[in-house]
């Protein structure tokens, strides 16, 4: 017997990244964002022109102070204006350089990162249901949003700031050395704990900035939580707990923050302990080779008044690298953590693959169709349930080998007891998971060999509460068939009888339903919902019934809209209501993940000591009461 095969849901996470080096994290995430590296040679021509142009400060000063102050008898205007005019000259161009570095830099940046979003978004989305639900939906969006953000924050800027202050850290060292290479030795003695001191620190400062971006995820998934779920704080009266829980993970990432402070902070000290050390080195060394006090006759130990100070101006030149840089590596720090995170929705497989080929989140590439992929065939669709096991993750097992066929056209109803495994069933039906063993079967193909396209096409599932996108009636519609106009979308509403609903709504298809249609009853959304399901014409209907929370009018309303969308169609029905098994043309019994009854409901209604038997009596019984 072929089966398909037992992929298991992957925890969502940055496990696999975590181990690896901050440029191997960066290497990678270049890799996904193509985009970064165009035209990349020219914003570094204007980064190397914008750095270059700072060392006509030093130069000017030594000029106007040896040739236009001392050496003359009483200052020389021409040699002043003309160092200071050029060097304004100078400065002039690259500023005008740096202006267009940055620009490049932002457009470059963004547009490289709407592609990582847009990439980590799309295998959000092929992922099982399962694989979703290991974090909180507001933690998976923030990897798409604020985690992406800080690596914008650093692409904007600071990556191209690391590389700057590089080219200026090496070109402050060339022209100290031109100037003395005994002070350029000096400097880079009394900076050499420092840059020592700097890569333990930075170590430290990753592994912080990866506990904010996990604290920050937990952070927003609890406020998305809560906003969600506003209608049942405030039913129970929660407010203060839910208050108290927000407050709680807000401390977490403020205190995850403090615990990035704290090397940071030790970074800058060393900076700026580095720079006062060097330059008091410089003062002091640099006096005394001028004077000759050190008797020392080297090349690049002569120094006269305007190259000492000029010196000064190089050692700045040669710090301020340094201190952008430290901050800089923060932010990149900061930014790794949040690469990871995105790298780590991307590195998570998708356990439901699509057999008709996916995007490859890695390279945005379509992938090659799965060897024996076929579409459904063409006209009514019988659905065949092979042996089919299913454990959630680090549970026990929840369905054990189902085995049944239904027929095309059937209707069908699956009853049982909550926990029986009803809607676990429904979803390895629709492919929203994979069984553990076992296979199912849509018009004799495989589902894990069915192409998604095909599969979304054929294969509809209406789930208990029908969701709604905040658009109007017209624009939840057309999720089931995009492109469908007006006139069509009027028709099939009216041949689910639902034509006097709608015209009693406000502004008829184009009424707005609200944040997950709750400007509309509950009743009213799943007529919605049932009304784009019929819009969608599939051959396949699954339907978690909807009828088991609404009122009797809106009742009448859903299973008239319920008969009109299964006529002519295989349909499988969660029924929550056992009128609904009664019209249905066979019944599944499940009972703790087995099949124990099947029959229609002449068949089981009087099976002695039968399941299907006792909750009919209990159904009966109870809508007498009532």
């Amino acid at each position: 017997m072929s089966t398909a095969p037992a992929v298991r849901s992957s925890r969502l996470g940055v496990e696999n990244t975590t181990d690896e080096g901050a440029l191997t994290t960066i290497r990678r995430g270049l890799a996904l964002t193509p985009q970064a590296l165009k035209g990349l040679w020219l914003t570094l021509l204007l980064a190397v022109i914008a750095t270059a142009g700072k060392v006509v400060v030093p130069i000017s000063v030594q000029t106007i102070l040896d040739r236009g102050i001392i050496a003359p008898e009483k200052p020389d205007v021409a040699v002043v204006a003309a160092a200071a005019g050029a060097a304004a000259a100078v400065l002039l161009v690259t500023t005008g350089c740096n202006v267009l570095m940055n620009r490049r830099l932002f457009r470059m940046a963004e547009t490289a990162l709407a592609t990582l979003r847009a990439r980590a978004f799309r295998h959000i989305h092929d992922l099982s249901l399962l694989t979703q639900g290991t974090e909180q939906r507001g933690a998976l969006v923030s990897r798409v949003t604020s985690d992406v953000d800080t690596v914008s924050q650093f692409m904007s800027f600071g990556g191209i700031m690391l590389v700057v202050m590089s080219m200026q850290l090496v070109i402050a060292t060339v022209v100290m050395a031109l100037y003395s290479w005994p002070l350029a030795v000096a400097v880079w003695l009394a900076y050499l704990p420092v840059f020592f001191l700097m890569a333990a620190l930075q170590k430290r400062i990753r592994a912080r900035y990866q506990k904010v971006r996990a604290a920050v995820g937990r952070m927003l998934g609890t406020v998305s939580e809560s906003l969600v779920g506003s209608a049942t704080v405030r039913a129970y009266g929660i407010e203060d707990d839910t208050r108290d829980a927000q407050i709680e993970r807000v401390r977490d990432v403020r205190n995850a923050q403090f615990g990035v402070l704290r090397p940071q902070s030790a970074s800058f000290f060393l900076s700026e302990t580095g720079d006062g050390l060097a330059t008091a080195v410089v003062i002091v060394v640099g006096v005394l080779l001028g004077t000759n006090t050190l008797g020392l006759d080297l090349p690049g130990s002569e120094l006269t008044a305007g190259s000492l100070v000029a010196f000064i101006f190089l050692v700045s030149l040669f710090s301020q690298p340094v201190r952008m840089g430290i901050e800089m590596l923060s932010e990149a720090q900061n930014a790794v953590a949040g690469w990871r995170r995105v790298l780590g929705v991307l590195d998570t497989p998708a356990d439901v693959a699509d057999p008709g080929g996916a995007m490859d989140p890695h390279t945005g590439h379509r992938t090659d169709p799965v060897p024996g992929a076929t579409p459904l065939p063409d006209g009514a669709l019988d659905v065949r349930i092979d042996q089919v096991r299913f454990s959630y993750p680090d549970g026990p097992e929840v369905l054990h080998g189902i085995d049944v066929t239904i027929p095309a056209r059937s209707r069908v109803a699956i009853v049982g007891e909550t926990g029986s495994g009803k809607t676990t069933l429904a979803k390895l039906v629709t492919r929203m998971m994979d069984p553990a063993a076992g296979q199912v079967l849509i018009g004799g193909v495989p589902l894990h060999l069915v192409p998604f396209a095909s599969l979304r096409d054929r294969v509809v599932m209406v789930p208990q509460e029908g969701f709604l996108f905040d658009t109007t009636v017209a624009g939840n519609l057309l999720y089931g068939r995009p492109g469908a106009t007006e006139d069509e979308m009027t028709r099939a509403i009216s041949e689910l009888g639902l034509a006097d609903w709608l015209a009693s709504l406000p502004e008829g298809l184009h009424t707005p339903v609200g944040q997950r249609g709750e400007s509309l009853s509950a009743g009213e959304r799943q007529l919605v919902a049932l009304a784009r399901a019929y819009l969608a014409d599939p051959d396949v209907i699954v339907l978690d019934e909807a009828t088991s929370a609404v009122d009797p009018l809106a009742d009448v309303r859903l299973q008239q809209a319920i008969d009109g969308l299964a006529r002519g169609r295989t349909t499988l029905t969660i029924a929550h209501r056992l009128s609904t098994a009664e019209r249905a043309d066979m019944i599944l019994v499940l009972d703790h993940g087995d099949l124990v009854e099947q029959g229609t409901h002449a068949e089981l209604v009087d099976l002695p000591g039968g399941i299907y038997a006792g909750l009919h009596r209990s159904w009966v019984a109870h809508r007498t009461a009532r």
